[in-house]
């Protein structure tokens, strides 16, 4: 691949070579309802009858086709990287199997590498997701490419802290959501939970952080044959991206991270003193817009006159279930109970990422409300996160500060430094079982990051909205500070991400940036396009929520909304 047409004009796509030669094997993914094999028996040429793959001219890598989306095909791969990237006599010839997949651009010449957050969400998972909103808005210049990273999904091995799924579901059910009531549990089965995972992964769990990640970059990048990364990292795909930064610099061309967590704090920080900084701003923002969007838009709006009053009413409704939930009873195949704890973090927080779910929440809120709890029993029951497996915490543990040098190792102690922080936001027991957690764990960092300011080989761009609940724009900032030269574009509205708020504002910038590498001179702010309480149209169509003399504008608010509501954080 030429990297010097990076900053020039689009040139015709490579056309790919095929070759039939056997194919490794990788383990089945899962994704949106349908299995798609990294396939013991390659995919049979309707000519030949013979196993057909792709290699392009420059890359050191073969791809196969795996499916096609409504408006875009799905080539996929994987490579194997070393256990430690940054010590090869760890390794030995131990290594992970990072499963890749591309969506090719027309004009493109360069590859845009993505993570949609987590730790520990699938970026193969995130593409079949919502691959075709994610090149509607990118355009035609980058090969969009994704990847389960190290210990992730279809990773492996994968990060794991149980035998088998059985002693999974068994082992892993703690309550943790009552900071005082559940102390006592959750202390001690975070005990066993900190014995388990180095038990189960033996030596490759704890190689499993996201430095490691940063270098397994460089290792796709290489196979592509670029020399420049270009990415977009989500959230916690924010740290990946602001560590790949401090640690190759040079290589860091077109960063983008969006939805920014403060890498200082997550790296160095015992608590992550800001995640919650904004996330009850976030909830506030919810009762202020329903008051605004009346009655014909927010379910909830004749409950008040006011935010402060709909903010008691809910509140007040909640405590109730939090002393006496609610049995639901549906048929013998659906029934179980409804309580505080699912309602507020299966419901109303995830739904504080994306107001274009607001208008459902207050519906099932009314409802429920008002007596009816079976719409919000059938929503809530379960939680929506995408993360399977032990990912999440392996990493965040791995990254961060732990054990007896930095936690009281005794339960109240504990107590006595976590309630304080736990009660600053409305949300904050949702953070409660990691503090456990971090006590306990006894695995050594094996990374060498340390955040830093640093300059890389061009700025990057920084996106928030104005109030995020978990990644608060004062996040956004830190970085901004970190990354000499670097620019901010803050969305002026609420939400997890720039997707969650479209703004044909802020996708300019991010056009511009990535095929121009342009940063806006100052600090700059757009405004959201969408209002709050939409109701998402009956057919599952995308409808324009403002009317743009220029087409290709009204074509990004379309691909912007798309991205928006696909979204599942």
């Amino acid at each position: 691949m030429d990297t010097k047409s990076w900053l020039g004009p689009p040139v015709p796509n490579q056309q790919p070579h095929p070759t039939r030669r056997n194919y490794w094997a990788i383990a089945p993914l899962i994704v949106v309802g349908f299995v798609i094999l990294f396939c013991n028996r390659p995919l049979l040429s309707p000519c030949t009858n013979q196993p057909t793959y792709f290699e392009y001219s420059g890359e050191h890598i073969r791809w196969e086709p795996c499916g096609r989306l409504k408006t875009t095909a799905l080539e996929c791969s994987s490579i194997d990287v070393p256990m430690d990237q940054f010590n090869a006599s760890n390794s030995g010839s131990k290594t992970f199997t990072i499963p890749l997949i591309r969506i090719r651009g027309s004009n493109a010449t360069q590859n845009l590498l993505t993570n949609p957050g987590g730790p520990g969400m699938s970026g193969v998972e995130f593409f079949y997701r919502i691959g075709d909103q994610m090149k509607a808005f990118v355009g035609e210049g980058f090969h969009l490419v994704s990847f389960d990273p190290r210990g992730v999904n279809s990773s492996t091995p994968a990060a794991s802290c149980y035998p088998d799924d059985d002693t999974r579901r068994e082992a892993s059910r703690v309550s943790y959501h009552d900071i005082l009531n559940d102390s006592s549990e959750v202390y001690a089965w975070a005990q066993n939970f900190a014995k388990a995972c180095p038990d189960t992964m033996d030596e490759y769990g704890k190689y499993i952080n996201t430095p490691q990640t940063a270098a397994d970059m460089n290792s796709i990048l290489d196979a592509l044959g670029q020399q420049d990364m270009a990415y977009w990292g989500f959230s916690y795909g924010s740290v990946l991206g602001q560590t790949y930064a401090g640690l190759f610099p040079e290589r860091a061309k077109r960063i983008i991270i969006d939805g920014v967590a403060d890498q200082f704090q997550w790296y160095e920080g015992v608590f992550e003193a800001e995640s919650l900084e904004d996330t009850d701003k976030v909830l506030h923002g919810f009762f202020d817009e329903c008051i605004k969007a009346g009655a014909e838009r927010c379910a909830l709006a004749p409950l008040a006159t006011s935010k402060e009053q709909l903010r008691d009413v809910v509140l007040s409704y909640m405590e109730t279930l939090r002393e006496q939930p609610i049995p639901v009873y549906i048929n013998n195949t659906a029934f179980g109970l409804l309580d505080h704890a699912k309602i507020w973090y299966n419901g109303v927080f995830p739904s504080l990422y994306d107001p274009l779910e607001w208008a459902s929440l207050a519906d099932h809120l009314y409802a429920l409300i008002q007596g009816n709890a079976t719409d919000a029993f059938l929503a809530y029951q379960k939680s929506p996160a995408t993360i399977v497996r032990e990912s999440n915490e392996l990493v965040t543990l791995n990254d961060g500060l732990n054990g007896a040098e930095y936690w009281p190792q005794d339960r109240q102690s504990l107590l006595d430094k976590i309630v304080p922080y736990m009660n600053e936001s409305l949300f904050g027991a949702w953070y409660n079982k990691m503090f456990y957690l971090k006590q306990h764990w006894a695995v050594p960092r094996t990374h060498p990051y340390v955040p830093r300011k640093v300059k890389t080989a061009h700025p990057l761009l920084i996106l928030s909205t104005s109030y995020d609940p978990v990644c608060p724009l004062g996040s956004a900032r830190a970085a901004y500070n970190a990354f000499e030269g670097s620019q901010i574009v803050e969305i002026q509205g609420y939400g997890h991400c720039s997707a969650s708020a479209p703004s044909v504002c802020a996708a300019k910038h991010i056009r511009e940036f990535l095929y121009t590498g342009k940063l806006p001179s100052s600090y700059t702010t757009c405004e959201v396009d969408v209002p709050y309480f939409i109701r998402p149209e009956k057919d599952g169509q995308v409808s324009a929520h403002r009317v743009f003399e220029d087409l290709a504008d009204a074509k990004i608010h379309l691909a912007q909304l798309g991205l928006a509501r696909a979204l599942i954080w």
